[in-house]
């Protein structure tokens, strides 16, 4: 070689390895640090808690209009115990769900997180779940169930070595990347492990190998069992890690938030109910499979009842989403066609017999009249209220209250706001406010209130309530 070349060649080689350290020591992609000072008593203040959650088929969905998921009822659970509202928000990608934890655009990961040294420099975890293993998603062999279980077991990989020269595909700034990263080592760099896109989802890649479109993937053994249970043609039961903690996270300048959801945590599993949650999301195969089943599931369709045609035409006629109206119809009844209240109210859409004869209907127990007559009735509340409530979001929670507890109390407390020097137009903490103060004397015999004592945070819960499970249902259902 002459002499000449070298220096040329030694710089190439310079070159590539300063490449290579550039690219090892290159920032992550995403927020490391916390961006906003928001601790537990400034999310009170605020009202609402949001919640990152990440999008597969056990943490969050709808099944026949009812939000549920792990993640979801210990979410709620929390909450409800500390008086703060929910926001969910859906996720798929852990660098994602840092950056945006770290932002301040969600308050807790409610992930299911491993516990890992290096994302201990990002966020704070909260005391574990469980404990789970990290396991090998393989598709078990053609015509399986015909052949001898010993047969099929010696087609399958058992170990991790068998995995040298095979493609592994894991998700984006997963767990799964690192313990893949040290089994290849251990197998002299053998494995290929492809990571897919930073949103790719962990369940999407099992719906991949169930496929046949990928040959193996790797998750968390209490996910790969559910998914099991929706896809039979897998195999879950090669162990590829030492038994992993499950947590939550949150920012690391945090600690009050972070101090009262392990106390609730404390709690939840000395009473039984976390247990209780648990073995109804990962433990119990024919649920998991009528949920996944279900036309009324978001997981595996785009229904919330058997009306959705006929709450859709209604909502045309007042220009809402009918997604809204849904809600509505779930809070009245939860989607039950039979039921009856105390006062005497019928139906999906709880209608009086007197505002169905006021709108011409006589038969409320038929499902098809009793969406047109609340749909009507909602209407009529909607053009009253355009008098004095100009914005329609604004006008939505009057419509809502008014459906609820009655126009009357609502137009009385919109009179209470108007005296005292609050904003008639707005909900939140002004009409809202004077609804509420209806069981106190001086305020439900004030003269210009017509009709009195109203114990009123039954039709405030009601707003919040159905409009909560709106945005819940924007989330899953589309419009």
């Amino acid at each position: 070689m002459p002499a000449r070349s070298i220096p040329v060649l030694l710089i190439l080689f310079l070159n590539s390895l300063l490449l290579g350290c550039k690219e090892l020591t290159s920032p992550p992609a995403f927020a490391t640090e916390p961006e906003v000072e928001l601790d537990l008593d400034a999310i009170r203040k605020r009202g609402y808690l949001t919640a990152l959650v990440d999008n597969n088929s056990i943490s969050y969905f709808i099944y026949k209009g009812t939000p549920m998921g792990y993640e979801y009822e210990l979410l709620r659970n929390f909450t409800t115990q500390n008086k703060i509202t929910l926001k969910i928000k859906l996720v798929s990608g852990i660098e994602q769900s840092i950056d945006l934890l770290n932002k301040g655009e969600g308050d807790i990961l409610a992930f299911p997180l491993t516990i890992t040294e290096e994302r201990k420099e990002y966020l704070t975890f909260t005391d574990p779940h469980f404990e789970t293993h990290q396991v090998l998603v393989q598709k078990k062999p053609a015509n399986w169930r015909m052949q001898p279980p010993e047969v099929v077991e010696k087609k399958l990989v058992r170990q991790a070595s068998q995995l040298a020269g095979e493609e592994v595909h894991v998700m984006r700034g997963s767990s799964f990347k690192a313990q893949m990263d040290s089994l290849s080592r251990e197998q002299g760099g053998q494995i290929k492990i492809i990571e897919d896109s930073a949103s790719a989802e962990t369940e999407s890649l099992i719906r991949n190998v169930a496929a046949g479109e990928i040959k193996f993937t790797v998750t968390d053994q209490a996910i790969a069992m559910v998914n099991s249970y929706y896809y039979p043609n897998l195999d879950i039961s090669t162990v590829l890690s030492k038994p992993q903690h499950i947590a939550w996270g949150v920012r690391k300048n945090s600690p009050a938030l972070l101090e009262a959801i392990n106390t609730w945590m404390k709690k939840s599993k000395r009473t039984g109910y976390h247990r209780v949650v648990y073995r109804k999301y990962f433990a119990s195969p024919r649920l998991s499979l009528a949920r996944i089943k279900s036309d009324f599931s978001s997981l595996s369709g785009n229904r919330l009842s058997p009306y959705d045609e006929q709450i859709k035409i209604g909502a045309e006629q007042i220009g809402w989403d009918w997604r809204l109206i849904a809600s509505v119809a779930y809070q009245e009844s939860n989607f039950n066609p039979q039921v009856k209240s105390w006062a005497g109210a019928i139906g999906l859409m709880q209608i009086m017999p007197a505002t169905g004869e006021y709108f011409g209907v006589s038969n409320l127990w038929d499902p098809d009249q009793n969406i047109k007559v609340g749909i009507k009735f909602l209407k009529f509340l909607d053009k009253h209220w355009a008098k004095t409530v100009p914005d329609p979001q604004e006008r939505m929670k009057f419509v809502l209250a008014s459906y609820n507890v009655g126009l009357s109390h609502v137009i009385d407390a919109q009179k209470l706001t108007r005296k005292y020097g609050k904003d008639p137009t707005i909900w939140t903490d002004n009409v809202e406010y004077f609804l509420l103060q209806k069981s106190d004397p001086k305020y439900f015999r004030d003269p210009v209130t017509v009709v009195g004592y109203c114990r009123c945070d039954g039709p405030v819960r009601y707003v919040k309530e159905v409009l909560q499970r709106y945005d819940e249902y924007k989330l899953q259902i589309d419009a």
